[in-house]
């Protein structure tokens, strides 16, 4: 074949253009919801991976696992989530973070079930893709036998479990109140008013966050804190052969559910009345004022003297005029 018959081969293709069905799924897969569910979806799936991996090492692999490694698998989880999704749905990745937005009007309520749903399935599918990649560890652990409690237990590498030492009244304040100080750091970090994480490290930050929750209050009830994290794992290991025990175990398996987003939105609720009702907006900015050569503000003050540069107030137009600027005029709130 010539180049010059390639050259009309390609000519002939392009003509043709994109074929119905692929446009179909294109436009589809450009709507907001479409695209915040896929997003929410893939975060999960990439903090599950990677924490769940974290966990089936301390569980499986004696020394070359540890409570540490479990920590910074989840909390560097995070933080390749919202890398992931951060600029699309938010990277929530997590049900009780979810619900606090809605209950706060910070989203509507018609994408919580979207993103619960896109959580839930990327949470279940990295279960799955964990079980695959240590199966031949778990049976060997287990030596065959699937169980949830006892020495050989394999169950707690996907879901989490009360200890002994935890009733489950205690288990599930301790869910509250570790998710309330996620949701209240979560708040200050992305507070735009007060002191939040410089631009571009929020996904770090998020994640030593997470590191820090781990290693300071994880022990009690392994911090679920997330809905998503936990039930879904939960429910796949049902499915793969733990058996009704994953539920019924010290009927803790409704707490992680339930727990989490009752304190998220006492967290946020609590970080909003004594910090975000405290800070002070600033001052507006008018910005390129080289474009506002013949711009006029009404005011409705007597006329005023300004400390700027030199301009004339009419008191019976009620205007000011604000002649051609090099420097940016910063508007104080009289």
């Amino acid at each position: 074949m010539t180049g010059r018959d390639r050259k009309r081969r390609s000519t002939r293709a392009s003509k043709m253009g994109t074929p119905p069905t692929i446009s179909k799924v294109q436009t589809i897969l450009q709507k907001e919801m479409v695209r915040e569910f896929l997003a929410e979806f893939m975060s999960t799936f990439v903090m599950m991976v990677f924490g769940l991996g974290s966990v089936a090492h301390m569980v499986l692999g004696g020394k070359m696992g540890s409570y540490l490694g479990v920590n910074l698998g989840f909390g560097f989880g995070v933080t390749m989530g919202v890398h992931v999704a951060g600029n699309i749905s938010g990277a929530h990745m997590n049900a009780a973070l979810t619900f606090t937005n809605c209950a706060l009007g910070r989203m509507s309520w018609k994408k919580f079930p979207v993103y619960v749903l896109g959580q839930f399935l990327g949470s279940f599918l990295a279960a799955a893709t964990v079980y695959c990649l240590f199966y031949g560890a778990i049976m060997e652990f287990s030596e065959g036998n699937l169980t949830v409690t006892g020495p050989t237990a394999t169950a707690n590498i996907f879901a989490t479990y009360l200890p002994q030492h935890m009733t489950l009244w205690r288990g599930f304040l301790d869910e509250v109140i570790v998710t309330g100080m996620l949701q209240l750091c979560l708040s200050a970090i992305t507070d735009k008013e007060n002191n939040p994480a410089l631009q571009g490290t929020q996904a770090v930050v998020i994640g030593i966050l997470v590191v820090i929750i781990g290693g300071s209050m994880g022990m009690n009830s392994g911090y679920a804190i997330n809905p998503s994290r936990d039930l879904p794992p939960r429910l796949f290991t049902f499915i793969a052969g733990w058996g009704t025990q994953v539920f019924s175990a010290r009927d803790w398996w409704w707490v992680p559910v339930v727990a989490p987003p009752l304190g998220a939105y006492l967290g946020a609720i609590i970080y909003l009345v004594f910090i975000g009702s405290s800070t002070q907006q600033k001052p507006q900015i008018l910005e390129n004022p080289l474009t506002y050569e013949d711009h006029r503000i009404s005011v409705s003050h007597p006329p005023v003297t300004s400390t700027h540069n030199p301009v004339s107030v009419y008191p019976d137009t009620r205007t000011l005029r604000v002649p051609p600027l090099r420097d940016s005029v910063r508007l104080e709130c009289l």
